[in-house]
This record gives C-alpha cells, structure tokens and sequence, in this order.
C-alpha cells in the first residue's frame, strides 16, 4: 500500500545499538527521560513505520510531498512526542535550538546534512539510514535533506543516486514535548546571535 515505505525494509538492519552520549547531560533535567530513551524511542518509531503500523497517518495517495518538508505525530504524552518528518531538497530548518526540550533522531530512509554550532563554527556531518542522534539542552543546530552529491555510497565510494533519498524519513522524540525554538544566526565575529524565538509544537520548526 506504501511502497515508498515497504521498499525501506532493508533499512531496518541498518540500525545499530544505541550510540554512546557526545557529552554529559545535566543532572537536574525537565523530564525522567534520557538521550538514551528517546534514541530507543526514535528506533522503535522507524521500525514501526517500517513494519506498516503508521500507514493510516502517511499521505493518503502514498505520495511523499516534494515542495515542503512534512510530519506527523506518531505518538504525544505529557512526558514525551515521537514524530515522522519527511525532507525535501533545499529546506532547510535554519539554525534553532529546542529550547527546554531533549531531543533525538534516527534517519530512517535517505540522508540528512545537520550543521552543528561547536561554540566556535558550524560543523556538518551526514546522517545516512540508521543513524541516530541525540541533542542535549543547548543543542544549536540546521538540518536539511543532504544534498546526493555529499552522500557517498560505502561500496563503490561514489556519490549517492539520488533516487535512493526519495523518500528521506526520520523519527524524531522530544522531551519534555517541544514548545518553543530559538533562532540564531551566525555573526561576522565568528560568534553566535539569537534573533527570534517562537512558541511551537511543529518538530524541527514550522512544516
């Protein structure tokens, strides 16, 4: 019924053990959650996806929207919203935080760029099907569809064909649920400059 999606189900051995945290993680947090349950949140999602247990929320003519990203909630309690996003080449999310809200993500089909504030630059990294994320408190980041020619194809060691990014889908989990974003752009001093925040329930910034 959604080939788009049955077509990933190679995918599915693709996902690897829960990654090790990037850094430590504040003691005194909104939420009983971890970096590590939503990790295992978001890969739960995939598979679920993957396995046609969410076909009632995709597109109801099975066709991924290819002019603006779109998501669905797959899950929402007080402690927690676990949501599908598809990427379309060249939106971008602009560079945000997630205010008070933990975050993480597994790619499930496709690729996606996020370039990450380090404190001194933005620094890009690709994350290709099965790979996991998480973002603690303060996380600054942008993350768009990543572009085919960025995506190098492990066997051959050549670009990616880009037919194997449609569709690029991944779950995401925010913790506590996600109620506002910040904005930054990067000054001309090589620093960090907030310009907007907006209150939100839509992953990643407004769909």
């Amino acid at each position: 019924m959604r080939s788009s999606v049955l077509s990933l189900t190679s995918a599915r051995d693709a996902f690897s053990a829960t990654p090790p945290l990037e850094r430590a993680v504040a003691s005194a947090l909104p939420t009983r959650l971890r970096p590590a349950d939503l990790l295992r949140l978001t890969d739960e999602g995939a598979e679920d996806v993957l396995a046609g247990r969410y076909d009632h929320l995709l597109p109801s003519n099975g066709i991924w929207p290819s002019d603006e990203r779109w998501a669905t909630r797959l899950l929402a309690d007080d402690e927690v919203d676990v949501w599908l996003i598809s990427w379309t080449p060249g939106k971008s999310t602009e560079l945000h935080d997630h205010a008070g809200s933990l975050g993480a993500l597994t790619v499930l089909s496709g690729a996606l760029s996020e370039y990450r504030w380090n404190g001194t630059e933005l620094r890009r990294r690709i994350l290709s099907a099965g790979d996991q994320a998480s973002f603690p408190i303060g996380w600054v980041h942008d993350v768009m569809r990543a572009p085919a020619h960025a995506v190098v194809d492990a066997a051959t060691e050549t670009a990616l064909d880009p037919a194997l990014l449609d569709p690029t889908l991944s779950v995401h989990a925010y913790s506590p649920p996600l109620s506002a974003m910040s904005y930054y752009e990067v000054t001309g001093h090589g620093t960090l400059r907030r310009t907007r925040t907006v209150l939100t329930d839509q992953p990643e910034g407004d769909m």
